[in-house]
């Protein structure tokens, strides 16, 4: 079978990517294809589980119409600036139907800063798992597009199997990637950047302040849908916030089981600077970032242009309160009665008595009893419970499809990586099939409902690299 391949990122000025081939594996073995998304590209799934496409998958075969590159960009992580990271462990292979196709753990690549370009098996798990929950969750997202066992070992802490993740994106342009050109006051590179994501992604707009007006509403609206499923990105640094609007690199990433307004999980993050409550803020953050690069673009006159950033920039936290509020109120099937001290008394009751953040937004949508059952202290939730009927008729059809039944919790993550360690990726798919209908209960899956049992907690996640 052909695959339409192209590289449009390939047709930019050399200082955006160094070219690169992935490195070849001895024996890969297919872990999974997601037939809907292959389906969407134009690609027939079962090709892709072919010897051919398994080649393709496992980075030993270049197809025709693909050009292999590692993309250059730079970020401030955790707050400090590096102003060359670029694609260390992530090959380009091009774009089929207007998305990018990328090969994660293929191979080192110029950008690789003396690691081995690979990944274990557990990161590309959790992304697969991750990204199509989030997917199927309406968030937007990047997409798993396979799964596969490499047949090498990874040395992590110990020797580990190690994988292969095929990941599709709208784009994998970041705020990183003009930052990249503006630490070395590259404005001609800038400019074809702006060019570039206008094309891809913002098409409506004709400058670029008109795509940094876009890209902050389209950041405020993602970061809300994040809290609305008690989703933890876990590592919002600039070079992993996409300029298309989409979630991007599932490292360290978790979703609550108790709500904690102050939950953080990656093992990195010290001080909380990525924790829940904190996110908002730290996208905003980032956004002032972009505009710092994009400024000499947005006027000749800099005071004038550091005038126009601030402008749209103070817009964030109300773009951002608006959007919340209207997922939430939803939440709680009050969509015409937006009402934010209701919504803010049950999240304090729920931090409150620790109580389960998915669980207790879902069964307010079955019954009174089964959202009582939820608190130890019965009478403060009677009392919002009372306030809440007082508010409105609320639409249950609407709670139902705005609170999830499953999310890929960590434990229930972490027993998929364990198993396959064992070469059993059954829990693999169970797991998966139920996350791709997230609202509505299934038969069989009801364990995969369940909060962790005091052994099961997991209390840190990590990046994987």
């Amino acid at each position: 079978m052909k695959l339409n391949f192209q590289n449009t990122f390939a047709r930019l000025p050399q200082s955006f990517f160094e070219k690169v081939e992935p490195t070849p594996v001895i024996q890969p073995s297919i872990i999974a294809v997601n037939d809907g998304l292959a389906k969407e590209l134009g690609i027939d799934p079962d090709f892709l589980a072919t010897d051919e496409g398994l080649a393709i998958l496992a980075g030993n075969s270049i197809p025709e119409g693909a050009e292999p590159l590692a993309m250059a960009y730079a970020g401030h992580q955790f707050g400090g600036f590096s102003p060359q990271l670029g694609d260390g462990r992530a090959i380009l292979l091009g774009e089929i139907g207007g998305k990018d196709i990328q090969l994660k753990g293929a191979g080192p690549t110029p950008f690789s800063r003396r690691g081995d370009g690979r990944s274990a098996l557990g990161p590309v798990l959790r992304e697969y798992l991750v990204s199509e929950a989030m997917h199927a969750l309406g968030i937007p997202t990047t997409r798993a597009l396979a799964a596969v066992l490499s047949g090498e070992l990874v040395l992590r802490e110990q020797p580990e199997q190690g994988g292969i993740f095929t990941r599709v994106a709208s784009s994998h342009l970041r705020i990183g990637t003009a930052q990249y050109f503006a630490a070395q006051n590259d404005i001609e590179s800038l400019k074809s950047l702006v060019n570039y994501a206008i094309q891809r992604h913002d098409p409506q707009t004709s400058n670029a302040f008109e795509l940094f007006q876009s890209i902050i509403s389209k950041q405020a609206q993602l970061v809300a849908h994040w809290m609305g499923i008690g989703f933890i990105h876990g590592v919002m640094n600039t070079d992993n916030m996409s300029l298309s609007g989409e979630t991007i690199d599932y490292g360290p990433c978790a979703f609550m089981d108790r709500f904690n307004p102050t939950q953080k999980f990656s093992s990195i993050d010290q001080n909380g600077r990525y924790a829940y409550s904190n996110q908002p803020g730290i996208a905003q953050w980032n956004l002032t970032r972009l505009a710092e690069s994009l400024l000499p673009l947005f006027d000749e006159d800099q005071e004038k242009a550091v005038t126009m950033a601030k402008g749209e920039l103070e817009k964030f936290p109300h773009l951002f309160d608006e959007a919340h509020l209207k997922i939430f109120s939803k939440k709680i099937g009050l969509s015409q009665n937006h009402d934010p001290e209701l919504i803010q008394a049950l999240l304090d009751l729920m931090a409150s008595q620790k109580t389960d953040f998915t669980l207790t937004f879902r069964s307010l949508s079955n019954s009174p009893d089964s959202f009582l059952f939820n608190f130890e202290d019965e009478a403060p939730a009677r009392d919002w419970l009372a306030r809440w009927n007082a508010a409105g008729t609320p639409e249950t059809s609407l709670m139902k499809v705005m609170n999830p039944v499953y999310i890929p919790r960590n434990h229930r993550i972490e027993e998929v990586i364990a198993a396959a360690k064992q070469d059993n990726f059954a829990p693999f798919h169970e797991l998966h099939k139920a996350l791709k209908n997230p609202y509505n209960e299934q038969e069989g899956f009801e364990k995969l409902q369940q909060t962790p049992a005091p052994e099961e907690v997991v209390c840190n996640t990590f990046c994987g690299t």
